[in-house]
């Protein structure tokens, strides 16, 4: 059926407009193409890394179960070098460090807790072993850790942790014979900790210990 007059203008601006237009539309629909392609590339990679993931830390639980300690600290090595994005990576050195301390290698249960405080994914992970690192670190008592433990100290606290970053800068003063510090410390992580109904009560009675041995006051 022939085209009327105005419906022939349309279809000639058209065709103008796609000559003029069509690198440029051709551009953006191949790059949004790809992009979703990536996205979706991502997120399966996400599901699969889970996935792989899960099975490593659930072989390194197997091997807890049997009392491998061998087979469980190759197992966390594994997930750090393979599934570093994890939260699984994070939760197994935390796992691991507390075996290796337990075997007396005080080292290596440093060296699971410095990693798990640089890559974890997850925040409450993160904050688990910068603390848990800051008390390894006082325990050590030589010059070279009190540095180390101020350091990670001097660091933005994780959020809903401050109290108990509090409490370690007070555990950090009282190792080196710092009583007035330590006191202030301890004092400013109860008025937080005293606040926070999420933390157990087993944490509170452990600063009021600290706090009463320096002479503070619970407020």
């Amino acid at each position: 059926m022939p085209l009327d007059l105005e419906e022939q203008e349309q279809v000639d601006q058209l065709k103008a407009f796609w000559q003029k237009y069509r690198n440029l539309i051709t551009s953006v629909v191949t790059a949004a193409l790809f992009a979703y392609a990536g996205y979706s590339g991502y997120q399966w990679w996400r599901t699969s890394q889970a996935t792989a993931a899960s099975q490593l830390y659930e072989t390194m639980i197997a091997a807890i179960n049997k009392g491998d300690k061998d087979q469980t600290l190759r197992a966390a090595d594994d997930l750090q070098k393979q599934f570093s994005s994890t939260p699984y990576a994070a939760m197994s050195s935390l796992i691991a460090a507390k075996i290796a301390s337990d075997a007396g290698d005080s080292a290596k249960a440093m060296d699971y807790l410095r990693w798990a405080a640089k890559n974890s994914s997850d925040q409450g992970y993160l904050a688990l072993a910068k603390l848990r690192l800051i008390s390894q670190l006082i325990e050590q008592g030589a010059a070279k850790d009190f540095s180390e433990a101020d350091t990670i100290l001097k660091e933005k606290p994780v959020a809903g942790f401050e109290a108990l970053w509090l409490e370690r800068r007070g555990d950090w003063y009282l190792a080196q014979q710092n009583i007035p510090e330590a006191r202030k410390s301890y004092e400013a992580a109860w008025a937080q900790l005293n606040q926070a109904k999420e933390f157990p009560e087993e944490a509170r009675r452990l600063l009021k210990v600290k706090l009463d041995a320096v002479g503070g006051v619970a407020q």
